[in-house]
């Protein structure tokens, strides 16, 4: 007896411990399914008259046969329109819509999408400022027709070639430039990109303007924000348009002369377009089907700066997700930049599709406040539904820094001062592209 009771205290303790282990085991496995009994079978299944045959008729028809559906019985639906107030348990009331007795355009509905006057059976697919093609370059070029020529022309490579110009007098006024963005134009210790990126683009736009002494055809320049272009083609019985809001455009009274001589631009008859199936040309493009066939400069008749010179797009967004990616830039640059140029073409040519006696040539810079896109489009043609025949030209100097960086703050390692204040990796010949593209057509 005296066994037994000795005994007791530690099974009880045993017990317990035993019940706890059990408590945290199933705390553990709390959220993971588990079953209980023997497990599935993972072999074959035996060989029955049910699996080697399938069900016997009779068996199939029932299991076909339609079962009768009973009559639902309607019932009334208790609301809370006679309280006047919400009450938790009843639905809330259905009114039949508000006659006003008169169009308000702020609170209509407005008629649906086929009953529009502008509405078409066939989609059209739209370019605008906010599309990022998949694709990029080559997705652009499919759909404008164009041949890619890497490097700059050979009429802009000539001015930075030239002396005579003096391009390398502005390096110290682009240092003051950069560092005017990214330094003194804020009391922030590091400024955002979309602070120092525009402030450094009106720097250099203002020392381009500086040669106009030297120059005086640079005058006859005006800078257009905020206007709306509107472009529309076929391509492959696709109906395309580019519109909308877009960079900032630099018009001139003169155009600028053709830069492909017209050996080269029938030379384009032999180059084949890539193509990237199995994956659409239009991919990334807004389809509708309320449009209009537009084709639009922008610009009333009798504007005296008619011609499309360059267009400049600033990247200056904070979060990188929401800023364009290089390739993706250089698509949108050239996209709008056959828009222009198309919309001009038509503005001169009529609406009929044919080779131009005289191409157009429109320029585009992309930046975000340190790498450089520059851009030279010549249209050749607006006979854009098949590959066949001329293409249009586009030469692409891609990814060109203007400086490595902008160190707001030393970098110090181990109580020694690695990087000092200042602009570090200064590469000028990116701003003397920047000033050639700018002098280009004038000098």
């Amino acid at each position: 007896m005296a066994v037994a009771m000795a005994a007791g205290p530690v099974a009880l303790r045993r017990a317990g411990a035993l019940r706890r282990a059990g408590a945290a085991a199933r705390g553990l496995t709390r959220g993971i399914l588990t079953r209980a009994g023997r497990p599935r079978h993972r072999g074959p299944l035996p060989r029955t008259p049910w699996t080697t045959r399938g069900p016997p008729p009779e068996v199939l028809a029932r299991m076909v046969e339609r079962q009768p559906v009973r009559k639902q019985v309607e019932l009334d639906t208790i609301t809370c329109a006679g309280r006047q107030h919400h009450m938790p348990g009843l639905a809330w009331p259905r009114f039949p819509p508000w006659d006003r007795g008169w169009h308000d355009p702020w609170h209509s509905p407005g008629p649906r999408y086929e009953e529009m006057p502008l509405y078409k059976e066939r989609g059209c697919y739209i370019c605008h400022q906010g599309v990022r093609m998949l694709e990029g370059v080559r997705q652009a070029q499919w759909l404008t027709k164009t041949k890619l020529v890497e490097g700059l022309p050979l009429s802009v490579q000539s001015i930075l070639d030239n002396p005579a110009h003096g391009l390398q007098e502005h390096e110290e006024r682009v240092k003051d430039a950069i560092s005017h963005a990214r330094f003194w134009d804020t009391r922030e210790v590091a400024p955002k990109r979309e602070r120092f990126c525009p402030v450094l683009f009106e720097d250099l736009i203002h020392l381009c303007r500086l040669m106009s002494k030297k120059y005086p055809a640079l005058s006859k320049r005006m800078l257009a924000r905020n206007y709306r272009i509107a472009a529309t083609w076929e391509r492959e019985s696709v109906l395309l348009q580019v519109r909308g809001l877009n960079g900032i455009l630099m018009n001139s009274m003169a155009p600028i002369p053709p830069v492909a001589s017209k050996e080269e631009i029938l030379a384009t008859k032999e180059h084949v377009l890539e193509t990237f199936h199995p994956i659409l040309p239009t991919i990334d493009l807004q389809e509708v089907n309320v449009y209009k066939e537009l084709n639009d400069t922008g610009f009333r008749d009798g504007y005296p700066y008619s011609h499309p010179h360059t267009l400049f797009f600033l990247e200056s967004a904070i979060i990188c997700p929401d800023r364009f990616r290089p390739e993706q830039l250089r698509a949108k640059m050239l996209m709008f930049a056959f828009g222009n140029a198309l919309a001009k073409a038509k503005a001169l040519y009529g609406n009929d599709p044919k080779v131009l006696e005289q191409p157009i040539v429109v320029q585009s810079i992309g930046t975000d406040g340190q790498l450089f896109q520059f851009m030279v489009f010549q249209l050749n043609t607006t006979d854009l539904v098949s590959n066949d025949g001329i293409k249009n030209l586009v030469w692409i100097d891609s990814d060109q820094k203007l400086y490595e960086t902008a160190q707001c703050v030393p970098k110090i390692k181990k109580r020694v001062v690695v990087k000092p204040v200042g602009i570090h990796g200064f590469q000028p010949d990116t701003f003397k592209k920047f000033l050639a593209l700018y002098l280009h057509g004038t000098v």
